[in-house]
């Protein structure tokens, strides 16, 4: 059982309508065919553009943290830099000593959303600014 839509057609397309109406879907399609053809327009467009934008975008599943300030508990940053990425001691204090100049540094890359969360609480715990990217 097919619902009848009902549709306010201006005075002007009436005799238009009534014609269309009263063909074929063979002659409809030859109809379109023949619009296309003559004001070179395509009636699939909007299909298409329709049918593009309801295609899911894909959800970001790796991120890196970034070690934006460092704060007054310098030390405390060292350890949770070292406890992270497994650097050395050296190596820690030169990237708490970059992010301190002002420069962001990169302090872990490719990880879940879950840890790089967890990882900018520790850097808050310690007084330092992280954020996810």
């Amino acid at each position: 059982m097919t619902e009848e839509i009902k549709v306010e057609i201006p005075a002007k397309f009436e005799k238009l309508v009534g014609e269309i109406e009263k063909m074929s879907i063979v002659e409809l399609a030859e109809l379109v065919k023949v619009l296309e053809n003559k004001f070179g327009v395509s009636a699939a467009a909007p299909v298409a553009m329709v049918a593009s934008s309801a295609t899911p975008v894909e959800e970001k599943t790796s991120f890196n943290v970034e070690l934006k300030e460092v704060g007054a508990q310098k030390i405390e940053v060292i350890k949770v830099v070292r406890d992270i990425t497994a650097k050395g001691l050296k190596e820690s204090k030169d990237l708490v000593d970059a992010a301190a100049t002002g420069t962001a540094q990169l302090v872990k890359e490719g990880v879940k959303k879950e840890e790089a969360e967890e990882i900018v609480k520790k850097f808050t715990t310690a007084g330092a600014k992280a954020e996810i990217k």
